[in-house]
């Protein structure tokens, strides 16, 4: 029995022996799995994170390992490059990816793709490039790029961050085209200004010479051709007032519909029959409030221009209705104000134009014409009425396509106006006293002359201050004072006022051929102000003094 239980003792220690190891490494074994598989589902977390991280991001990410090839690429830069959800395989990138450089014409050189670079090592910020996705429309990006490298130095492969910045360059060309059409405008409505006093010169003796009869034929035949040069210039004069923003207009509430159907006879003639007009005009159309023959000038000049587009004939629409601009409008259209709008389309089937003059069409004297063809001042006083109404003029085209010129006017809730004139009245002189007050000697003469040789009583000033000294020292009435806006010394609104505490009978017209804001507001004559704008013939300068004297005649009496 002893023995046998030595045995067995034996038996068991032995199997024990056997048997405890395999179960620790069964155990270790175990622990090792669970361990593992908490670490790998710790990493697909982890990566399933990261990657909805990256795909979260408005911006592209892009990653390549050591030898070249893509490993990360994720939404903002698969849409930005226009590709499926898994990227193409790596291989010519500027070829796969449509990458140019940032003229946006020339294929970017695999040496200069910022990925690239990095990959070699170098750290690159906000590198400009073009991506042209295929069956879109190019996409500007600033990329930013550097290599990924591991503790020791060694370089593991590279990573770049992609922007687009579309929008924000197509903003901040709008910008630099407005700031560059204000300051054009400025410029062109202070040479209109100067330029008016001397066209005022010109008409008013050639006006006058011819009116005497005591003139040969051919020196008539000179002058007349004197007097149509000034007033073709004239008219080039009132363009530029008109891009500036400074003409003068008188606003009334339009059914644009019925003005825009009221040309078309017109529109007919001046197209040519080889191009087809047709309107589409909305019925129960918003109202505008404009200058009706400011919005004529707008679908004449637009016409004229979709007519040139297509010398071999084709399709001009003209086309009308009510439109709301919303926000998101505003915000990739600079200069447009959310709103109530009504919209003029003018749309033709023409040529189109170049992408490198798209951004030119509205600054004064730029045209494509021939010499002698064109003055290129038609687009740019389209955009000046325009914006001078509050509106905004929007331009779509494509070279072999066509053009759309799209223009909002903002939407009002007034009933139309007739659009019947006035009946006109004669010229004629009179007995009154005039101050005239004007800083050009040449015009200051001229229509002190005119006045003159007309029955009135002129009092001549050169500034303000000798205004205001002859109003002190002039003991009888002063009827009407004749003032050029814009006078050195004293401006004509302030002299206005300090000779009305001495001379209360005195009306006033003010004459300029540049509106200021103080006389004007957005272009609109402020009640009760008279106005004159230069140049102006003898028998408009007349007939205005009646108005103003004959109306004040009729107050007092």
């Amino acid at each position: 029995r002893l023995v046998r239980g030595g045995v067995t003792d034996y038996v068991v220690k032995h199997r024990l022996a056997r048997v405890v190891p395999a179960v620790h490494r069964a155990l270790l074994e175990a622990t090792e799995r669970r361990h593992r598989l908490e670490v790998q589902r710790s990493l697909d977390e982890e990566r399933l994170f990261l990657k909805a991280l990256l795909e979260s991001l408005d911006n592209g990410i892009v990653a390549c390992d050591a030898r070249g090839a893509l490993t990360l690429f994720n939404r903002a830069t698969r849409e930005m490059h226009g590709l499926p959800e898994r990227p193409l395989p790596p291989g010519r990138w500027a070829e796969h990816y449509g990458l140019f450089l940032a003229d946006g014409k020339t294929p970017m050189p695999q040496e200069e793709i910022p990925l690239y670079r990095a990959l070699q090592g170098d750290v690159l910020s906000h590198v400009e490039m073009v991506v042209v996705p295929h069956g879109q429309q190019p996409r500007r990006l600033l990329a930013s790029a550097r290599p990924i490298l591991d503790s020791g130095g060694r370089r593991l492969g590279a990573v770049a961050a992609l922007q687009d910045v579309t929008g924000q360059r197509s903003l901040e060309a709008q910008l630099r085209m407005a700031q560059k059409m204000e300051a054009v405008g400025r410029l062109a409505g202070g040479v209109a200004h100067d330029f008016n006093n001397l066209l005022s010169v010109i008409l008013g003796y050639t006006e006058m010479v011819l009116a005497t009869g005591d003139v040969s034929d051919r020196v008539r035949e000179n002058l007349e051709e004197v007097n149509h040069a000034a007033q073709r210039a004239v008219e080039l004069t009132r363009q530029l007032l008109a891009f500036s923003r400074k003409q003068i207009v008188e606003p009334r509430v339009l059914d644009l519909g019925g003005l825009v159907q009221g040309m078309e006879k017109m529109l007919r003639r001046l197209i040519g029959e080889d191009v087809r007009l047709t309107t589409e005009l909305a019925a129960d159309l918003g109202r505008v409030k404009a200058d009706p023959g400011q919005i004529e000038q707008i679908v004449m000049n637009l016409a004229v221009n979709a007519r040139d587009a297509m010398p071999q004939g084709g399709t001009l629409l003209l086309r009308t209705a009510d439109q709301r601009l919303d926000a998101a409008f505003v915000r990739s259209h600079l200069g447009a104000c959310a709103g109530d709008y009504v919209l003029l389309e003018v749309r033709d089937s023409g040529c189109g134009i170049p992408p490198d003059i798209m951004g030119k069409i509205f600054e004064p004297f730029f045209t494509t014409k021939s010499e002698g063809k064109g003055t290129g001042l038609g687009l740019a006083m389209v955009y000046g009425i325009v914006k001078q109404n509050g509106g905004y003029i929007d331009v779509e085209s494509e070279p072999g396509r066509g053009t759309v010129f799209r223009v909002y006017l903002p939407r009002v809730q007034e009933r139309p106006e007739s659009l019947a004139g006035s009946p006109a009245r004669s010229a004629a002189g009179g007995t009154e006293t005039v101050l005239l007050v004007e800083d050009e000697p040449s015009l200051r003469t001229l229509i002190g002359n005119t006045l003159r040789a007309h029955g009135y009583s002129v009092l001549e000033a050169g500034d303000g201050p000798q205004a205001l000294a002859l109003c002190s020292g002039h003991h009888g009435p002063i009827h009407l004072m004749l003032s050029d806006f814009v006078l050195p010394g004293l401006r004509a609104d302030a002299l206005v006022r300090r000779a009305a505490v001495i001379h209360p009978e005195m009306r006033v017209i003010y004459m300029t051929g540049y509106i200021d804001d103080t006389v004007v507001r957005d272009g609109v004559l402020d009640p009760g102000v008279a106005l004159l704008q230069k140049p102006f013939e003898t028998s408009v300068l007349l007939r205005r003094l009646r108005e103003l004297l004959d109306g004040a005649d009729r107050s007092a009496a």
